[in-house]
């Protein structure tokens, strides 16, 4: 089968469009055949840094050898304990080595697809709105009226978690460049705020949630748009752009000046579940979430694709397909 693969360069540079063996699912697992696959930051954050995929093998105990976790595909075969698909079933959710025709996942990562919703759309879900949903619903624990701010509202997770938030019934503020004002209001905004013109951490207005996927200001300036009592809930993972010494430095600051506010700062990993991939399907089949995709690539320009998300610039997600 096709795969993109990884080589000994941290860079898209290092990313090869081969032909490997294809697959063969363990017993509690299924075996997929793509139709379409999603990138997300994580992608390009491992293929930077090879240390993180050694990490990642030794924490769930499967290789990271290959690129991406979000699919949409069929299922062609399935191990000897799996109990709720067959071979023929339409499904999404999450598989490593996503980036290729095949890839082998737990029948727990995955959930029906609906019919409604289109491979690419399908693919675009998992890793960032199960980050929006269970981020704000579970973490931050979001009531009805609430204010909430989205800083990033027009990257994948953002857009997202703008949508989620106000299906929730929260008053949002979103944070988005210029050039995204218009679509982030479409999706549901009620203020949107341009950070080139704006600094939200300066004027004045404080929230109930603050919802961060850029992570682009320090605690201090943080702490200033909080209400107290209120809950920040930090998405993104800008962190690895720093130094390892200064990694360290920052979170053990973070953690220092933590214990004197009213504030909360929880840290999460969002967790797949086939009821969460569930309850997201069903909101984009009544309309009340839109996946929003930027772009689609074919396979072979996977690493086109990576280069483009990691400008930053991306509106929502961007897709790979498989034809």
């Amino acid at each position: 089968m096709k795969a993109i693969v990884y080589d000994k360069r941290a860079s898209p540079d290092g990313l090869r469009y081969a032909e490997i063996e294809k697959p063969t699912p363990a017993a509690d697992e299924v075996l997929v055949r793509i139709y379409a696959a999603s990138v997300n930051p994580l992608d390009y954050h491992l293929l930077r840094h090879p240390a993180m995929r050694r990490v990642v093998t030794l924490i769930t105990r499967q290789s990271a050898s290959q690129p991406g976790r979000d699919i949409a595909g069929e299922v062609e075969a399935v191990g000897a304990d799996v109990t709720h698909f067959k071979p023929g079933d339409v499904v999404f959710g999450v598989a490593p080595g996503a980036f290729a025709e095949y890839a082998c996942t737990k029948e727990s990562k995955v959930a029906v697809k609906p019919a409604e919703i289109s491979f690419e759309q399908a693919a675009a879900i998992p890793v960032a709105g199960l980050t929006a949903l269970q981020g704000l619903r579970d973490v931050a624990n979001l009531t009805e009226g609430q204010s909430v701010l989205i800083n990033g509202a027009a990257g994948g997770i953002g857009t997202f978690a703008v949508q989620i938030a106000k299906h929730l019934g929260a008053e949002v503020t979103a944070i988005c460049s210029t050039r995204n004002l218009e679509m982030v209001r479409e999706l549901g905004a009620d203020r949107v705020i341009d950070y080139t013109q704006e600094n939200y951490t300066r004027d004045g207005v404080h929230y109930d949630i603050v919802f961060d996927i850029a992570g682009n200001h320090s605690f201090a300036e943080r702490l200033r748009a909080l209400k107290p009592n209120a809950t920040y809930v930090g998405a993104g993972m800008v962190a690895l752009e720093l130094s390892v010494p200064s990694l360290v430095v920052n979170m053990a600051s973070d953690a220092i000046r933590k214990l004197f506010v009213s504030q909360k700062f929880p840290s999460f990993i969002a967790k797949v579940t086939p009821e969460d991939l569930a309850r997201l399907a069903d909101l984009i089949r009544s309309g009340k979430v839109t996946p929003v995709i930027d772009r689609t690539y074919a396979l072979p320009d996977t690493a086109d694709a990576i280069r483009y998300l990691e400008q930053r610039h991306a509106r929502g997600k961007v897709v790979i397909t498989m034809n």
